[in-house]
């Protein structure tokens, strides 16, 4: 997937694209049902597949010191998109002045002008311009006039008749379940950035553990979670099982959010390495220890309880998987 922050000049072969428009944080099932129709337009017509976002996502803009709330910052964001085959991703600077833009200017300068888009794709609920007056009749209105089709995606819903949101997968994290969030999403939370040097103390206990702090990142319920950590950033991520801790370390009487995770059979040095570490299920809250000892045998059960949730998941996900190749075979 090609990536280009502007949206003039952009290369022939980019514009004329079957375009899909919005934030999408969290590329949740929702969005990805907006994303997906419109690859669906592209392939139909022969059309390249474009999605059109912006950065920082604008709750930031209008609401500068809010607390984190991101669910994908833009590198999760970007991996998400470019892994349901879409062909390129335009990411427009979002700040004030831009945000000032006419609804209807935007669509001449961006969509006409700029993307010279043949179909655009948005949620039911997409608004953008000035006082965010541009909404879905607007799109298909000037649409209509500028030579560009327009189809508005409806609410998807699960199977109790909720609708997949954004929203929805913060409150489940907030709420430490982090299997619920898993089900909105498609796929777990996942917290990701550079291991940092600690005050080794993992070292100290006999579980080594590598430190992150969240930045941008939304923060889930503090306590303990049974994850899955990839290491570095390549394009075939190698998952290991691991536990993690998040929260202010009050035995030691901590100050600052850390995610400590400790991985299960591994000795190398991670320092300075890029981890990816998905939140699969909530063992217990964080809590403050007497002493060593204690917090040392609650280590221990913590790691047999994980150990025991994501050895499940992995024999139901090769179950699965043994399945579908019996099924491919019987096939051919």
């Amino acid at each position: 997937m090609r990536i280009f922050h502007h949206f003039n000049d952009l290369p022939a072969d980019v514009r004329g694209a079957a375009v899909a428009i919005g934030n999408f944080d969290g590329v949740h099932r929702g969005h990805r049902a907006v994303i997906d129709e419109a690859g669906r337009i592209a392939r139909a017509a022969g059309l390249p597949w474009a999605v059109l976002t912006f950065e920082p996502h604008p709750r930031s803009v209008f609401k500068p010191g809010i607390e984190p709330f991101r669910l994908t910052p833009f590198p999760a964001k970007a991996r998400h998109i470019a892994a349901l085959g879409v062909d390129c991703l335009v990411v427009l600077a979002f700040d004030l002045p831009f945000s000032r833009r006419p609804a209807n200017q935007f669509v001449d300068d961006v969509l006409v002008r700029g993307l010279e888009a043949r179909h655009v794709v948005s949620g039911y609920d997409f608004v953008f311009g000035h006082d965010r007056v541009g909404n879905c009749e607007l799109l298909l209105q000037m649409g209509a006039r500028a030579g560009f089709g327009f189809t508005s995606v409806s609410a998807v819903v699960d199977e109790a008749g909720e609708i997949y949101s954004a929203t929805r997968v913060r409150e489940e994290l907030a709420a430490a379940d982090p299997r619920a969030a898993a089900r909105l999403l498609g796929r777990c939370f996942e917290i990701e950035g550079r291991v940092e040097h600690g005050e080794k103390r993992g070292h100290a206990v006999g579980f080594p553990t590598a430190n992150m702090h969240l930045d941008e990142f939304l923060r889930p319920a503090k306590g303990v979670y049974a994850v899955r950590a990839s290491v570095g950033e390549g394009p075939a991520p190698q998952w290991r099982d691991g536990v993690a801790n998040l929260g202010h370390r009050p035995t030691f009487a901590g100050d600052d959010l850390i995610l400590e995770v400790h991985l299960f059979d591994f000795d190398g040095d991670l320092y300075g390495q890029h981890l990816r570490i998905a939140l699969v299920d909530y063992l217990r809250p964080e809590k403050k220890f007497d002493g060593l000892d204690d917090l040392k045998a609650q280590i221990v059960r913590d790691i047999e309880a994980a150990r025991g949730i994501l050895g499940v998941i992995e024999d139901a996900a090769e179950a699965t998987s043994a399945s579908r190749q019996q099924r491919q075979r019987a096939e051919k």
